[in-house]
């Protein structure tokens, strides 16, 4: 089954899913801390969603409140992400990578990263 695709809001439910492993609503709710967090019932709309989707499921029900547990992983849902991002881009990644240096969000840093893992792949080839 290949991953989702996620809104913003469907992301950071994931992100905390992920962390918790599984998590009630009012967990989730409560992950998301004071600031910007969104109303319970948006929430639990999320998560329905999600189910539609196939990227959590229910787990158990306790009292009346349903435990959610991930089924989408974060490196199928990212690679998903990439992917769509590249195709913004015809499909190759070069383009992506000068947009990414010339906006500056691209650092130094990461591309001696990027080449350290080019090394690492090369010497397991």
């Amino acid at each position: 089954m290949s991953a989702p695709t996620l809104t913003k809001l469907e992301s950071k439910v994931m992100d905390l899913l992920w962390a918790a492993g599984e998590a009630s609503v009012r967990q989730l709710l409560d992950a998301f801390g004071g600031k910007g967090r969104p109303a319970y019932t948006t929430v639990q709309t999320i998560l329905y969603r999600l189910e539609a989707k196939g990227a959590v499921r229910r787990t158990k029900k306790i009292g009346n409140a349903h435990i959610f547990e991930p089924v989408a992983s974060q490196a199928d849902v990212r690679k998903n992400v990439v992917g769509e991002l590249l195709g913004l881009f015809g499909g190759r990644a070069q383009p992506l990578v000068s947009h990414l240096i010339e906006s500056g969000d691209l650092t130094l840093e990461d591309i001696e990263a990027a080449r350290k893992t080019l090394r690492d792949l090369s010497k397991e080839d």
